[in-house]
C-alpha cells in the first residue's frame, strides 16, 4: 500500500516515476501537440500554397488557445489553495480544498486539508485544554478559599479536622499542578530517558507497596473530612520469569504503572482485585505489562478516547465508593511515557473489567545503558 501522496518516489522506476495524469505529463503533451499542429499546418501550407505568414498566424492561435487552457487548469487550483492558506493563517480551519484532481496539485491539495485537520484538532484541544485546566483548578481552590474564609469569619474553629480539609484540597491542587507540570515536559520533548537494566519483580514490587501507602496515606486525611478513599481494593503482583529483567527509564515506567494502578483502584468494585502482569514480549528483550482489574470494563467504542487528556466521561466515572474521578490526566501522562520509550499502550480484549497492555521494545541501539 501507498504512503499516501507525500511519498517520495524512486528516480529509478520506468520514466523516471511520471505519473499519467502529472504535471509533467501534460506539459510534455503540451510540447508534442504544439509541435503536431505547427508540423500539420506546415505540411497543409506546402500542399496547398498557402502562404507561410498565414500558417504562422494559425500555428500561434492554436497554440496559444493550448496553452492556455493547460495554464487555467494549473493556475485555477493554486488560486484556490491560496485562499484557503489565507483563512487557515486568519485561524479559520473549516475551509478545505477540493481534491478531485490526480497530479502533484491534487497531492498538495490533500496535504494542505491535512493540515488543517491537525490544526483544527490542535485548536479545539487547546481550547479545551484551558477549559479543563480552569474548571480543575477552581474546585480544590473554592474549597481551600472557603474554608480558610469560614475560619477568618470565625464560623468555625481552625480545629485539626478543619485543617485537614483545607490540607486535603491543597494536595489535591498540588497533584494537578503536578501532573500538568510532567505533561508539559513530556509534550516539549524536555524529559531525557535514562534507560537502564533493571529486574522487573523487585521493581513492580516496590511500586505496588508505594502505591498502597499513598492509599492508606489518603486515607487517614480523607478521613477526618468524612470524605472515604479507596484502600479496600487488592494489589496482585504477577511476573514471570521470576528473573525477568527489562531495559528502560525506571522513573518513567514508575508513572506509567503508578498511574495506571490508580485508575484501576478507582474503577474497581468493593473488595476488588487489580493484577499487574509482566512478561516477555514478542521481540527480543521486549517487556509487556498489563494491568487488569475487576471494575465495569469499557466499551470499545470508547477504547481511542481512554487516553485523551481530561477524559472523564462515563467510562471513566469511579465505580468504587466514595472515589473521585481524578484530573483525568493519568492516562494521557501514561499513554506519553510510553511513546518516549517507543512502545505501545491501550486497552485490550478482557473477559472481565478493563485489560491495559503496555509494550516497551526494549533498548534502542542508539541509547547507552548504564
Amino acid at each position: 500500500m501507498s504512503d499516501g501522496p507525500a511519498t517520495r518516489r524512486d528516480p529509478g522506476e520506468p520514466w523516471g516515476g511520471v505519473r499519467p495524469f502529472s504535471i509533467k505529463t501534460k506539459l510534455g503533451a503540451l510540447v508534442v501537440i504544439s509541435v503536431l499542429i505547427t508540423t500539420g499546418l506546415l505540411m497543409i501550407a506546402v500542399r496547398t500554397a498557402t502562404e507561410l505568414r498565414f500558417i504562422t498566424v494559425f500555428s500561434m492561435i492554436a497554440t496559444l488557445l493550448i496553452t492556455q487552457f493547460v495554464a487555467h487548469s494549473l493556475t485555477a487550483p493554486l488560486d484556490e489553495m491560496n485562499t484557503v492558506a489565507r483563512s487557515i493563517s486568519h485561524g479559520d480551519y473549516t475551509r478545505r480544498v477540493r481534491e478531485s484532481r490526480r497530479d502533484e496539485l491534487g497531492d498538495l491539495a490533500q496535504t494542505i486539508n491535512r493540515m488543517a485537520d491537525d490544526l483544527e484538532a490542535q485548536d479545539r484541544q487547546r481550547k479545551e485544554l484551558v477549559a479543563n485546566v480552569s474548571h480543575e483548578l477552581r474546585t480544590p481552590i473554592a474549597g481551600l478559599r472557603a474554608v480558610l474564609e469560614n475560619i477568618v469569619d470565625g464560623v468555625t474553629e481552625a480545629d485539626p479536622e478543619t485543617m485537614r480539609t483545607a490540607l486535603k484540597q491543597t494536595e489535591r491542587l498540588g497533584r494537578l499542578v503536578e501532573t500538568l507540570l510532567d505533561l508539559s515536559r513530556l509534550d516539549n520533548g524536555v524529559v531525557p530517558l535514562k534507560q537502564r537494566r533493571f529486574e522487573v519483580w523487585p521493581y513492580l514490587s516496590g511500586v505496588l507497596k508505594e502505591a498502597n501507602m499513598v492509599a492508606s496515606a489518603r486515607a487517614g486525611i480523607a478521613s477526618g473530612s468524612g470524605s472515604h478513599t479507596r484502600t479496600d481494593v487488592h494489589l496482585h503482583l504477577d511476573v514471570h520469569p521470576p528473573e525477568l529483567t527489562a531495559h528502560a527509564d525506571p522513573e518513567r515506567i514508575h508513572q506509567v504503572v503508578a498511574n495506571l494502578i490508580d485508575n484501576a483502584v478507582k474503577h474497581s468494585p468493593p473488595h476488588g482485585r487489580v493484577t499487574v502482569k509482566a512478561r516477555r514480549g514478542t521481540q527480543p528483550q521486549s517487556l509487556e505489562i498489563e494491568v487488569l482489574d475487576e471494575g465495569p470494563g469499557i466499551p470499545r467504542s470508547e477504547w481511542h478516547r481512554v487516553f485523551e487528556r481530561f477524559n472523564r466521561g462515563a467510562v471513566n466515572r469511579p465505580h468504587g465508593p466514595g472515589s473521585d474521578g481524578g484530573t483525568g490526566l493519568g492516562l494521557a501522562i501514561a499513554r506519553w511515557a510510553v511513546d518516549l520509550h517507543g512502545g505501545r499502550i491501550g486497552v485490550a480484549e478482557s473477559e472481565r473489567g478493563c485489560r491495559i497492555l503496555v509494550t516497551l521494545p526494549g533498548p534502542s541501539p542508539s541509547v547507552k545503558l548504564t
